[in-house]
C-alpha cells in the first residue's frame, strides 16, 4: 500500500513538471520574437556589428544576420548604436513627500528618454526610507509607476540625522545600498557602527562626504569666481576631509564603501591611494564636474548644486582619475526642484540639477568625440560598471534580461529644457550643443520609451 501511495505521489509530480515545462514551452513559442537589425553593438568589451534577438523579457541570441521569422517584428537599426542599458546609481525621484518636485512616474520616464534602465534614487523622502514600513511606501510607488527599473536606498541613519542606525538586516534585500545623501554623518563613532554593520551584512555604504563645519554658509565653490563676484565659498576640504575619516574606517571595518558625487582634486588621489592599499573603495562624479569649472558659472540658480562646480584643476584631476580607473562611474545626480526653488539666483536657489536626459550627450560630445575616453569606456562606466559593484542585474549578452538601449551617435541636437521629460528644468547644459541621442529604450523586452 506505502508503495502504491509513493508511486502515485511521484506520477503527480512527475505530471506538474511536465504540465509546466510544456505551458513554458507555448508561451515562449507564442511570444513574438523582437529582432534589432544592422546595428552596432557596443559593450565595455568592445564594438561589433551585429542583430540582437529578444524573446518575451530575454535576450536568445547575438549574431551576424539574424534570420527572421514570419511573426517577428524586426527594428531597422541601421547606422544606431545598440548598447545595455544605462544605469544611473545616484538620482533623486521625489517620492513620497515632494511630487510638487518630481515623481516615480517623470523622473523614470526621464530615465527612459535618456537611454537609463535602471535607477537608484536617494533617500532623501518625506517619510525617509529607514524602515520596513516606510520603505514600503516607497516600494509601492515604484511598483505602481516607475517605467524602468528602481532599485532604491535606505537611509544609514534614522531620518538620516547621523545619530541612530537603522536595521539593516530588515531592508538590505530590497534596496542598493545604505546611504544618508544630502548630508554627511557627522560623528566618526556612528559611521564607525554603520561600517560594522555593512561588513556584517554584506551591505554597500554609499556616502555623502561633507563635514559641516566647514560650510560656513557657503553656496558656490571656494574660488576664482566666488572671490571676483562677492559669494561666500565652500571649501575642497569639506568633501575631501570626511572621505580621508571614511577610508580608514573603511579599512578597519573591511566594509564595502562608494563615495557620491566627488567633485576635488583632494578627493581623487585619497581613493587613487586607499584602491592602491586594497580598501573596498568605489566613488562616481557626475558629467558638470567633468566638462565644467567655477569660471563656467552663471548668476542663475541652475549652476547651483552640492557638491558645487569646482576648479579648473579639480576638473581635470577628475578627467584623469576617470581615465585611469579611480573614478569608477559617472552618475547625474538628478535633482528636480520647483521654478521658483531655481529662480532666486546663486546664493538663495534650492541646490540641485536635473541630468538624465543630458548625461550620456555630454560624456560622448565632451568626452569621447574628443579623445579623452573611449565609447567601450564609456559604455562601462555609465552601465557595466555600476552593475558590478552594486550588484545588478543585465547586460548585453545572451539569456540576460532585454534592458537595452538604441542610440543615434550622429544625431546633433541642442539642450533645451521645455523638451524634458523630467518636471525639473534647471541644468547647466541649456543651450549646449550637443552630439549622441536616444532613440529607444527597452526594459524586460518591452518598449517603455521611442523617439
Amino acid at each position: 500500500m506505502f508503495v502504491l501511495v509513493l508511486f502515485l505521489l511521484l506520477f503527480i509530480i512527475l505530471i506538474d513538471i511536465l504540465a509546466a515545462v510544456l505551458a513554458a514551452f507555448f508561451v515562449t513559442m507564442s511570444e513574438q520574437r523582437v529582432i534589432l537589425r544592422g546595428g552596432q553593438i557596443v559593450t565595455e568589451r568592445g564594438v561589433i556589428c551585429a542583430d540582437v534577438a529578444i524573446q518575451g523579457d530575454t535576450i536568445v541570441e547575438i549574431g551576424q544576420s539574424i534570420l527572421p521569422q514570419a511573426d517577428d517584428n524586426v527594428v531597422d537599426c541601421e547606422s544606431l548604436t545598440i548598447m545595455s542599458g544605462l544605469v544611473d546609481l545616484h538620482v533623486h525621484l521625489r517620492e513620497p513627500g515632494f511630487s510638487a518636485k518630481e515623481t516615480i512616474a517623470t523622473g523614470t520616464m526621464s530615465a527612459a528618454a535618456g537611454g537609463f534602465t535602471t535607477v537608484c534614487p536617494m533617500p532623501n523622502l518625506n517619510p525617509a526610507p529607514d524602515s520596513v514600513e516606510n520603505l514600503e511606501q516607497e516600494l509601492e510607488l515604484i511598483r505602481r509607476d516607475a517605467k524602468v527599473k528602481v532599485v532604491p536606498y535606505a537611509t544609514i541613519t534614522r531620518n538620516r540625522y547621523g545619530r541612530e542606525l537603522v536595521d539593516f538586516d530588515s531592508m538590505k534585500e530590497s534596496v542598493a545600498g545604505f546611504s544618508d545623501d544630502g548630508s554627511g554623518v557627522q560623528s566618526e563613532e556612528v559611521m564607525r557602527q554603520a561600517m560594522a554593520e555593512a561588513a556584517r551584512t554584506e551591505s554597500i555604504i554609499a556616502a555623502h562626504c561633507e563635514i559641516n563645519e566647514l560650510l560656513r554658509k557657503g553656496y558656490i565653490h571656494d574660488g576664482e569666481y566666488a572671490r571676483l563676484h562677492n559669494h561666500r565659498g565652500i571649501c575642497s576640504e569639506s568633501e575631501w576631509g570626511q572621505i580621508k575619516r571614511d577610508i580608514e574606517l573603511a579599512r578597519a571595518a573591511g566594509c564595502r564603501y562608494h563615495v557620491c558625487h566627488i567633485s576635488t582634486k583632494e578627493s581623487v588621489e585619497l581613493i587613487r591611494q586607499a584602491k592602491a592599499e586594497g580598501v573596498k573603495i568605489t566613488c562616481e562624479t557626475a558629467p558638470h564636474y567633468l566638462t565644467m569649472c567655477d569660471m563656467d558659472l552663471q548668476e542663475d540658480g541652475r549652476f547651483k548644486m552640492n557638491p558645487p562646480i569646482r576648479s579648473a584643476e579639480d576638473r581635470d584631476a577628475l578627467v584623469a582619475g576617470l581615465q585611469d580607473g579611480t573614478i569608477d562611474v559617472i552618475a547625474t545626480d538628478h535633482a528636480p526642484h520647483t521654478a521658483d526653488e531655481k529662480s532666486r539666483g546663486l546664493e538663495l536657489s534650492a541646490m540641485g540639477v536635473v541630468g538624465l536626459e543630458t548625461s550620456f550627450a555630454v560624456v560622448y560630445t565632451k568626452l569621447v568625440k574628443t579623445g579623452v575616453i573611449s565609447l567601450e569606456k564609456a559604455v562601462d562606466i555609465m552601465s557595466a560598471a555600476p552593475r558590478r559593484i552594486f550588484g545588478l542585474s543585465g547586460g548585453l549578452a545572451v539569456g540576460q534580461k532585454a534592458d537595452i538601449a538604441i542610440f543615434d551617435l550622429n544625431e546633433q541636437w541642442t539642450v533645451n529644457p521645455a523638451e524634458f521629460k523630467t518636471m525639473g528644468r534647471a541644468t547647466p547644459f541649456e543651450g549646449w550643443p550637443l552630439q549622441a541621442r536616444c532613440r529607444m529604450t527597452i526594459v524586460d523586452g518591452k518598449i517603455v520609451y521611442k523617439r
